[in-house]
């Protein structure tokens, strides 16, 4: 018998009647956090520490008209000392439409626009991230849904030919399948790499900004409840993949002739 690799949890949305949320408690009661610039090695086909580049080499695709106005906005507000790439985003705009409905933030450099470079003096990594730290605001007022939600994701799915009508969500983690085919070239993803599993508290709560603006406060308090609970009792049966330590089995004598 093939043992579980994931545990999951049912909510169903308190204020959505015919939306129900299942819960990865597996990834979410993860030490999982961001490595950016401690040992994150990029999402190029090599790895490259040395670019401090994260998960910011390839521009952030916009969830929405409201996304990209969002971060127009915030962008107007960056000075010369929190954002390398300024004079150039201010010139051009920071977006551009790559396909129909679809926009992307622009690259500089061979990397999103809003991402400084080491040796930059007003920090290395997200200068929508450094503008949010500088004025004392969470980093997801600023940034792109898509790049503040990260590594978490809900996967939303509508099942039209059930008669209850009803909608599904997995709130769960953004795996490497993510990212489409071009996930498959990554030399290295966070959410499979050992390194990045040694944050001090699990995601749910070192996430809960994100989560509570993705689930709502109500839904987050049940999850978070839940959990507290759930954990209370001694870590979760099924622990991340990730998050174990590879053990290495002595190696085998070899026969000699």
């Amino acid at each position: 018998m093939t043992a579980p690799t994931r545990e999951w949890v049912t909510f169903d949305d308190p204020h959505r009647k015919k939306h129900i949320w299942h819960v990865d408690v597996t990834f979410l009661t993860s030490p999982w956090t961001c490595i950016f610039g401690r040992g994150c090695q990029g999402i190029h086909e090599e790895p490259t520490p040395e670019l401090v580049q994260g998960c910011c080499s390839f521009g952030a695709h916009a969830s929405s008209a409201k996304d990209r106005k969002l971060v127009a906005k915030v962008a107007q507000k960056l000075s010369k000392s929190d954002w390398q790439f300024r004079k150039r985003g201010m010139k051009k705009g920071v977006w551009i439409k790559v396909d129909k409905d679809d926009w992307r933030t622009r690259m500089a450099d061979d990397a999103c626009i809003f991402l400084n470079r080491p040796g930059f003096e007003g920090g290395v990594g997200c200068a929508l991230h450094v503008y949010a730290e500088r004025v004392g605001i969470h980093h997801s007022d600023v940034k792109p849904e898509v790049c503040w939600q990260l590594p978490l994701r809900n996967i939303e799915e509508y099942d039209e030919d059930a008669a209850d009508g009803k909608v599904h969500h997995r709130l769960t983690e953004f795996a490497r399948h993510g990212w489409g085919e071009g996930g498959d070239e990554f030399a290295w993803w966070c959410t499979e790499a050992r390194e990045a599993f040694v944050g001090a508290n699990p995601v749910y709560r070192s996430q809960e900004p994100e989560l509570r603006k993705m689930v709502g406060d109500t839904l987050y308090e049940q999850i978070a409840e839940y959990l507290d609970g759930r954990m209370s009792v001694g870590p979760p049966p099924v622990v991340h993949p990730s998050a174990v330590p590879v053990q290495l089995l002595a190696a085998r004598p070899r026969k000699t002739a």
